[in-house]
């Protein structure tokens, strides 16, 4: 999912899709997630690794909220450091504040 500038608000175009994950998760009860929250190339390195885990621990919170265990569902923050667009700009930049969800466990 996706994040504005500076912000760790869930978007409301992101509560579908947080939505549709967290029913997935309440299905397959013993996948254990990593949620990564990430940030653009703006700022320090230590503003965007707080902010990126900021988001990570928004997404957790939304699914938490929807029924999910908080001990299936880990957070790291990668701030800056992994972008998904190597390009310096607006549409590099939209795409790299994100939140991520990484399967770590459970799934066949």
């Amino acid at each position: 999912v996706y994040f504005d500038t500076d912000s760790h608000d869930i978007r409301a175009d992101a509560q579908p899709i947080l939505d549709a994950q967290a029913g997935w998760l309440r299905q397959y009860g013993s996948v254990r997630v990593r949620i990564e929250g990430h940030a653009d190339e703006r700022g320090t390195r230590e503003y965007n690794l707080a902010l990126g885990a900021r988001r990570a621990n928004s997404v957790r919170e939304f699914l938490v909220n929807r029924g999910i265990a908080a001990d299936r569902i880990a957070t790291i923050s990668f701030g800056k450091e992994q972008p998904l667009d190597a390009g310096s700009g607006e549409e590099a930049w939209q795409k790299n504040r994100n939140a991520r969800t990484a399967i770590v466990s459970g799934a066949r």
